[in-house]
């Protein structure tokens, strides 16, 4: 029993400790939970207080923008204000100067009209001025002036002739020393052959049997020469030669070569005179093109087309005054080229407008037109340079001379075909070009006689002295001179001599 007391007595100390401890618990439970609760009150109000304060300022911060926001509309107004009244002087300053400049126009307007009225008066003036000068002296405006011109030669001729003679005397002596210097070097430097080589339409027959033979049966082998050749085949009565006729120079060498293989051979028919035609034509052939590259490699010329070349050597069946004409564009390329080194021209143009001058004289018979105008489409075709076709086409004076160059070909054209023993012509032509010289001096008036000398390159003409004064007498020679250049053509120069002589005859009885 004492023991259950024991227990019980435990059992209650242990139940009133527990309740104790709880209580205990709950109190530091409380007191701490007040403590926590007061932190947190303590943090709201202070994160109130510190909203309060950040608002506060805030506010204040929003209030001073405001304020300097109105400050600064004020003052944008006050410069927009300020930029209007600028704006408004500037519009009026303007409406008055407009106002001013029309005025001005106006006036200058007004000025024009009033200096054009007076232009016209005057012009009326002066036009009724010259009317009655006109009807004063009897002579028309153009008239006067002659017969004041006239009258001042008359007066001071003497003066006039000395001025333009010494004018002459001092540029020609100087001008003729150095064309002197520069054409003699240049024919030094190039010295070709002087013989002239002649392109014949003649072939010689070994025997004058042969005539027969070559016209055949009722002319049929004469006429199948002819049908493939183009040409005309002359048997005459001349021994031991037939004459082929025709205006391509290519056609009269297949021809003649034709013909050489059929005599060679002996048997002359139809059959035969195709085969040899068409052998002559392909050797002709390979020498055109052989002689174009020749030329071409003689002067250092390379790049040209090939038929262009072809064409070129066609030159080497053609003649000009007697001369061939491929070797006289070979020679020109070189006298070019040694002038145009002289002087600081272009080298490389003047000697391949040079070789080329006289293209055009390859096909002028199979297409209308000057040499030079055929040349010069020629040329175009193949694409050959603007400065060598300016060169070549005014070579002789067609076109003005737009280059250095080109004076240069004209120069060197006039060298090759003017030195002795170059050029030779027929006596029909010879004679017709010496008729046609001295009538053209004949024509003019105060003329007494003339005469051709020098084989044409010189022309003396006698002027009646009493009709022509010295004056007068020089300028007849230009004006010869000038109708001689326009109206015939002709190698080299012709030298115009005037001659004016007064001669005085008396009696002594």
């Amino acid at each position: 029993m004492e023991y259950l007391g024991y227990i019980i007595v435990v059992i209650v100390a242990l139940s009133l400790g527990s309740f104790l401890g709880y209580l205990a618990r709950q109190t530091i439970a409380k007191k701490q939970l007040g403590t926590v609760e007061s932190k947190l009150n303590k943090l709201i109000e202070d994160a109130k207080q510190e909203a309060k304060e950040t608002l506060f300022k805030a506010k204040d911060r929003a209030v001073q923008i405001i304020e300097e926001a109105e400050k600064e509309e004020k003052e944008r107004k006050q410069q927009v204000i300020k930029m209007e009244e600028r704006l408004e002087k500037r519009e009026e300053n303007l409406d008055r100067k407009t106002e001013e400049t029309d005025k001005k126009f106006q006036e200058l307007t007004e000025k024009i009209d009033k200096v054009k009225q007076i232009k016209q008066e005057l012009e009326g003036f002066g036009q009724k001025q010259r009317e009655n000068l006109e009807r004063i002296s009897g002579l028309s405006q153009e008239e006067a002036k002659k017969e004041l011109l006239d009258l001042i030669e008359k007066d001071h001729q003497q003066v006039l002739l000395e001025r333009i003679k010494k004018l002459e005397d001092d540029g020609r002596q100087e001008l003729e020393k150095k064309a002197r210097d520069i054409i003699t070097l240049a024919m030094q430097r190039y010295a070709a052959s002087q013989a002239a080589e002649i392109s014949t339409t003649t072939v010689e027959l070994p025997s004058d049997d042969l005539k027969g033979r070559i016209i055949g049966k009722e002319g049929r082998n004469i006429k199948t020469l002819e049908k493939l050749t183009g040409v005309e085949v002359i048997v005459d009565d001349t021994p031991g030669a037939i004459v082929i006729s025709g205006f391509d120079p290519v056609r009269r060498q297949v021809a003649k070569l034709a013909l050489e293989k059929l005599m060679s051979d002996g048997r002359i028919q139809p059959a035969r005179i195709e085969e040899a035609v068409e052998k002559a034509r392909d050797e002709i052939g390979n020498k055109i093109q052989e002689a174009g590259e020749a030329a071409a490699f003689d002067t250092g010329i390379a790049g040209l087309d090939p038929k262009l070349v072809k064409i070129l050597g066609r030159l080497r069946f053609r003649t000009s005054y007697g001369q061939n004409v491929l070797l006289h564009s070979v020679e020109v390329a070189h006298l070019a080229a040694a002038i145009a080194a002289e002087i600081g021209a272009d080298v490389s143009v003047a000697k391949k407008a040079g070789l080329l001058h006289d293209i055009g004289k390859a096909i002028d018979h199979e297409i209308q037109g000057s040499h030079t105008e055929i040349g010069k489409m020629i040329l175009e075709k193949f694409n050959i340079s603007p400065d060598i076709i300016k060169a070549v086409i005014s070579h002789h004076e067609e076109y003005p001379h737009e280059s250095l160059e080109s004076v240069i070909i004209q120069v060197a054209d006039a060298i090759s075909g003017a030195r002795p023993g170059a050029r030779k012509d027929t006596l029909e032509a010879y004679l017709k070009r010496l008729e046609e010289l001295e009538k053209i001096a004949n024509s003019f008036e105060g003329v007494e006689k003339t005469f051709a000398i020098q084989a044409g390159r010189e022309i003396r003409v006698f002027i009646h002295p009493e009709k022509l004064d010295d004056l007068a007498a020089r300028k007849l020679a230009r004006q010869i001179a000038d109708r001689i250049q326009e109206e015939l053509k002709y190698p080299g120069e012709i030298k115009v001599n005037v001659i004016r002589e007064t001669r005085v005859v008396e009696y002594a009885r």
